[in-house]
């Protein structure tokens, strides 16, 4: 007989635990057909329930999770499975391996931007990553140039990763129900190729420089930025920053650097 307290859902910590049995399958599955045989680290595993299905893979498997009564929690339901531990903020903590890890989890909302940069900022390592985002900003992440919700956080995942919605949940699927709708994403990373001579710091700032004032022309946005306005061809100059494909940022911020 379990001798396990009552859990107390914490908000500070942005938790809501996922119940949908189905979204479990198809986000483990959407993990092992793009990552089949790598190392694979977990963000933020609630009750355990996609750990679970994650130990099914039998990968080595690396776990974050904050909440000290959690922490506790996890260790006696998964005393006897073979998972390694990194109790604490995953945004302060060091890569666990230097193998290549896939990154997974029902990331916790309040974090869950703060989660893709720090992916981002290791974007060679984590060839891919599965995640559940509030709908709106998976929308973001994968938005098309010309579309509203295109913006920084679009154009710089999209420079490294290949991005795809994969599917949407209503609250109910967890609890506490959240009060969005949620949506898993994958990211697979791009080939080496395709990221040949990007010069990242410009192209971080010219992007961000560009979208900073989104409403203005490039013209006016870039006018700052002397190096990134001559970089931009002159038919894109009267163009807003949402206009401009990924593939185009990325050109113009080696432009700047030839």
């Amino acid at each position: 007989m379990s001798t396990q307290k009552i859990y107390q859902h914490k908000k500070q910590f942005g938790q809501h635990f996922l119940l949908d049995k189905s979204a479990i399958q198809k986000t483990t599955l959407a993990l092992a057909h793009a990552w089949p045989l790598g190392d694979i680290w977990e963000v933020g595993p609630g009750d355990g329930a996609l750990t679970s299905a994650l130990l099914e893979l039998n990968r080595t498997l690396y776990v974050s999770e904050i909440d000290s009564d959690l922490q506790e929690r996890l260790t006696q339901t998964f005393a006897q499975k073979p998972i390694h531990w990194l109790f604490g903020d995953f945004l302060k903590q060091e890569l666990p391996t230097e193998k290549p890890l896939a990154l997974v989890g029902n990331f916790p909302y309040n974090i869950s931007t703060e989660i893709v940069f720090k992916l981002l900022q290791h974007q060679a390592q984590f060839p891919v990553m599965v995640g559940m985002f509030q709908k709106e900003v998976a929308q973001r992440i994968c938005a098309a140039h010309g579309s509203k919700t295109y913006g920084i956080t679009s154009v710089l995942t999209q420079a490294f990763y290949h991005t795809e919605l994969l599917f949407t949940l209503p609250p109910e699927a967890f609890n506490p129900p959240p009060k969005v709708d949620s949506a898993v994403i994958r990211l697979i990373r791009r080939p080496e190729q395709e990221l040949a001579n990007l010069p990242l710091e410009q192209f971080r700032l010219l992007v961000k420089t560009a979208f900073n004032q989104r409403r203005k022309t490039l013209k006016n946005a870039l006018a700052g930025l002397p190096l990134a306005l001559n970089a931009m061809p002159p038919a894109f100059l009267s163009l807003r920053a949402e206009q401009i494909s990924v593939s185009q940022f990325m050109d113009a911020a080696r432009a700047m650097t030839s």
